[in-house]
């Protein structure tokens, strides 16, 4: 029987293959960027910073749901702006990359490492960027946790913030990647602290408008764990979403739990995903 009557099924089925399957035809890169947060880091871990293999964060939990191979550029104590230059305040990042090795070696910033990930994988499906808390962190460290002081400066940072940020995407885009960005905002570490949480609050307002300049997708992070913890009284340690402190296995530190961890993959990957779909809606 000819090949010619069935010609016309092929191209259809090929078609939708090319449409909604192509990430089910290998793993494509995924390139997670941000601080401490998506590095995965633990505090105080003593002989455990020798090896990045001993921090999983979020992003790990991504490429196993999504089925992407991960690479993660991200930096505990990175700023946006030490993101961009060598030159800008940190919160600890080039400290931490003198010391002991990140979970991808590079020696530039890392927006240069993207740039130059990006255009030497131009298959990547995903990249996502969690920074602005680094920001917030060196001014309170830089006030001395004064809340006048912080309330003063705080709406000049979070300027600095969206102006970095929007410069960062469109550097990313610059490199020819035309996949999806997914902006992954900050929680509370207590939701029944009302000046904790208004501060994340506004820090993630500034997240958010950058991302709507640039048009691309939020993980909302922060409702994600307000509703985890809702259970435990908005106490984001008590829902066990937090490591535990080294000082009292009773409290918590500023950084995910592997649960912690989990759910914000989770939401990642529930951004993406609909984010997705939204380019195959807006190509048909």
């Amino acid at each position: 029987m000819s090949l010619l009557r069935f010609a016309p099924i092929l191209l259809i089925l090929s078609s939708s293959l090319t449409l909604f399957g192509a990430d089910d035809a290998g793993p494509r890169p995924y390139l997670a960027l941000g601080d401490s947060v998506s590095f995965g880091f633990i505090t105080d871990a003593g002989f455990e910073y020798v090896n990045p293999e001993n921090f999983i964060g979020f992003p790990d939990h991504v490429g196993q749901l999504l089925k992407f191979h991960t690479s993660n550029a991200a930096c505990p104590g990175e700023t946006s702006g030490s993101f961009l230059s060598p030159a800008a305040p940190d919160d600890g990042c080039r400290f931490y990359r003198s010391q002991v090795p990140l979970h991808v070696a590079y020696s530039s910033t890392q927006l240069d490492f993207a740039v130059s990930f990006l255009k030497s994988h131009p298959e990547t499906k995903l990249v996502s960027v969690g920074l602005g808390a680094n920001d917030v962190l060196l001014l309170r460290t830089q006030c001395g946790n004064d809340p006048t002081c912080i309330g003063l400066e705080l709406p000049q940072v979070l300027a600095a913030l969206e102006t970095n940020l929007l410069t960062i995407f469109s550097d990313l885009r610059s490199a020819g990647f035309k996949g999806i960005i997914v902006v992954v905002n900050y929680y509370s570490v207590d939701y029944s602290d009302a000046d904790e949480t208004a501060v994340i609050s506004a820090l993630n307002k500034a997240l958010a408008a950058a991302s709507a300049q640039a048009g691309l997708p939020v993980a909302d992070v922060f409702t994600s764990f307000e509703a985890a913890a809702a259970p435990q009284g908005g106490h984001t340690c008590r829902a066990g979403l937090l490591n535990a402190s080294p000082q009292n296995q009773f409290a918590c530190d500023i950084h995910p739990s592997q649960s912690g961890q989990k759910l914000i993959a989770r939401t990642v990957e529930q951004t993406y995903l609909a984010a997705r779909k939204d380019a195959w809606n807006t190509q048909e």
